[in-house]
């Protein structure tokens, strides 16, 4: 396989993405309408998996420092 520059490998990229996905055939207005469309849906995308992905994680440590945590405490816990 031959090593390419990146330029070059994601001028390639591109040209395989607007193959897959037959843009090359749009008008210069739909492509942008296309793009920006699909721009907003991965920046949507990435932003509510941070958020989810952040939740999920800080619960999961308060969960596990709760086990790890003094068991006297947890007992007395229990108790009341």
């Amino acid at each position: 396989m031959e090593v390419k520059s990146p330029p070059s490998y994601l001028y390639w990229l591109f040209c395989q993405f607007e193959l897959i996905t037959c843009s090359y055939l749009m008008e210069p207005w739909e492509k942008v309408l296309f793009y920006s469309f699909n721009l907003a849906m991965l920046g949507l995308l990435l932003y509510t998996a941070y958020i989810c992905l952040a939740f999920h994680a800080s619960s999961a440590f308060q969960l596990l420092c709760s086990f790890l945590g003094n068991p006297r405490e947890n007992a007395l816990a229990v108790v009341k």
